[in-house]
C-alpha cells in the first residue's frame, strides 16, 4: 500500500506574548491510502494544529510534510493554492459554511475557485449536477435550496463534507467533525465517513473522544505534541 502523506520530525510553536508554547514536538507520522486514520488527544495536545500542517494552512517551524512522496515546502504559492484546492478536502467542527449562499452553491464553492470566469463558464453544468449527486448521497437532496440557517448542525455538516468532496481529493482531513453535534448525529456523520472510507477515500479525523477515535481503523494517540 502507498504513502499518501507523512510528516517527519514535525517542531511548531506559537508566540503567547512573552511566551513561547511548544506544540509540536518533534512529530513523525505516516497515512496509507484508503486508511480511515484517527488522532485522539486532549485539548492543547496539538492534534488541530498537526491537521493544518498535513493540509498545508499552516507551515511548521521546522520538519518536512511529503504527499505521495513530494515535499511541500517546495511547493510555489500556486502549487500550494492547487493542493488545499484539489487533493485536500477539510471538514471542520463549525462547518464554515456562507449564509448567503444556498446549500447547492455553498457545495460548488472551492470548484468554482479552480477557474477562471471563462473556465466556470463551460464548466457550470457539470460541477452542478456533480455537487447535485453528492448531495443526494448524503441525503440532503431536499435542502438543495436551503440557506446553512435553515438546516441543523448534522445537515450543514453533511454540506461540508459534500463541499470537502466536490473536487475528488485524495485526502480528506476532518477536525473535530462531530465536536458540535449531539451523539446520535455525532454517529451519523462518523457512519458517512466510514462509508466514504469503505469506497477508497482516504480519511485522518481527530478528535478528543476516545468512542469516536475507536471508529477509525488505526488510532493514533497526541500527547503533549508527541504520538505516544
Amino acid at each position: 500500500m502507498s504513502t499518501i502523506i507523512k510528516s517527519v520530525e514535525l517542531y511548531k510553536s506559537y508566540k503567547m506574548g512573552q511566551n513561547t508554547l511548544k506544540v509540536l514536538k518533534g512529530l513523525d507520522l505516516s497515512v496509507d491510502m484508503g486508511e480511515f486514520v484517527a488522532i485522539v488527544g486532549a485539548s492543547g495536545s496539538g492534534k488541530s494544529t498537526l491537521l493544518h500542517i498535513l493540509g498545508a494552512l499552516d507551515k511548521p517551524d521546522s520538519g518536512s510534510v511529503f504527499y505521495m512522496g513530494s515535499d511541500l515546502a517546495g511547493f510555489s504559492q500556486k502549487k500550494l493554492n492547487v493542493f488545499r484546492n484539489t487533493s485536500v478536502g477539510f471538514v471542520f467542527q463549525f462547518y464554515h459554511l456562507l449564509d448567503e449562499l444556498d446549500v447547492l452553491e455553498n457545495v460548488m464553492l472551492p470548484a468554482m475557485a479552480k477557474f477562471t470566469s471563462l473556465g466556470w463558464i463551460s464548466r457550470r453544468k457539470s460541477t452542478k449536477k456533480r455537487a447535485a449527486e453528492l448531495l443526494e448521497r448524503l441525503g440532503m437532496q431536499d435542502r438543495i435550496k436551503h440557506r446553512p440557517f435553515q438546516l441543523s448542525g448534522g445537515e450543514r455538516q453533511r454540506v461540508a463534507i459534500a463541499r470537502a468532496l466536490i473536487n475528488q481529493p485524495q485526502l480528506l482531513l476532518a477536525d473535530e467533525p462531530t465536536g458540535n453535534l449531539d451523539s446520535e448525529t455525532g454517529n451519523g456523520i462518523l457512519r458517512v465517513l466510514e462509508q466514504l472510507n469503505s469506497d477508497g477515500q482516504t480519511v485522518i479525523m481527530v478528535t478528543h473522544d476516545e468512542s469516536i477515535a475507536n471508529r477509525g481503523h488505526k488510532l493514533i494517540r497526541l500527547v503533549d505534541g508527541k504520538i505516544v
